[in-house]
């Protein structure tokens, strides 16, 4: 009896913010570790289908790094990177898309309808929701770097994801874009998932990583940062703090926020259910940040 009292407990804990996001868009960026282990992804789908259930609109974006060198390995191409970006020739791309686009998202929506859910590839090959243009970044000397086929995402199609949302359909997007001659573009998905983000205007942004998420000092598993403002990012950036892995997603994270996304969150994906720990519970797992604090 005691157990079933404190489950019920939990469920009244979540109703409010259960309440609070109902047709809201969580859009949730999957990659990294997160992607490694198939008990961590299945927990991850499990909560993307209970926010489903419950009135939220998730959106899922994913990449798949390890996966992809893996698979140039296997074809004998050597990964080549140019200022944390993936140089993409057309070698490259190919198996880019085939990974992500195929054998990643497919494994996706076979397992979210395996547990009963509904789910759609929405970019890649074919039906695509993600437009960019061709990524340029400067070397040291202010010259233009050569990225190859890469993209920084610049538009989506609201309504190629509203539709999906709208018939109850999980939402996949894997980080391959076209640009507007519908030419396939590789493109960085924490970026992605922050464009998707703010071009929905979504609640709320998740970036699951391998960490649990931003620490004062990452040797000391206690001073796990809860709550961060764009104004406290600044100043751990300044500090070092925020450096090598997280800072592009910071960055991404600040970026939305700016454009008008509520709250981003950074959890730990290798925890069982800490999407969920995330966003209906009063404490949460891992670290929020905001625009501005109260």
């Amino acid at each position: 009896m005691d157990q079933a009292i404190r489950k019920a407990r939990v469920l009244i804990e979540a109703l409010g913010w259960i309440r609070q996001f109902r047709d809201r868009y969580v859009v949730i960026k999957l990659g990294g570790s997160a992607l490694e282990t198939t008990e961590s992804v299945n927990s991850l789908l499990t909560d993307v289908i209970f926010m489903e259930a419950v009135g939220v609109r998730p959106v899922l974006v994913h990449g798949g790094g390890k996966s992809i060198s893996r698979a140039m390995d296997e074809a004998g191409i050597e990964s080549r990177f140019v200022q944390g970006r993936r140089f993409t020739d057309e070698a490259t791309r190919e198996i880019v898309v085939r990974v992500l686009a195929e054998e990643i998202s497919g494994s996706l929506i076979d397992e979210i309808r395996r547990q009963g859910g509904r789910a759609e590839r929405l970019s890649g090959p074919g039906t695509n929701c993600l437009v960019a243009d061709r990524l340029t970044l400067a070397g040291d000397d202010g010259e233009p770097l050569d990225l190859g086929l890469v993209g920084q995402v610049i538009e989506i199609d609201v309504g190629m994801i509203e539709e999906a949302c709208d018939e109850r359909t999980i939402p996949v997007v894997p980080s391959v874009a076209v640009d507007r001659d519908g030419a396939l573009l590789n493109v960085n998905a924490d970026s992605a998932a922050a464009a998707v983000a703010r071009l929905l205007k979504a609640e709320k942004l998740v970036f699951l990583s391998d960490v649990p998420g931003i620490f004062r000092d990452l040797d000391d598993p206690e001073s796990l940062l809860s709550h961060l403002d764009m104004a406290a990012c600044q100043e751990l950036k300044e500090e070092g703090v925020i450096e090598a892995g997280m800072l592009p997603k910071v960055d991404a994270a600040l970026e939305a926020l700016q454009a008008g996304v509520r709250k981003v969150h950074i959890v730990d994906g290798r925890m069982p259910h800490s999407v969920l720990l995330e966003v209906y519970s009063d404490t949460g797992v891992g670290t929020e940040i905001v625009l501005r604090s109260p």
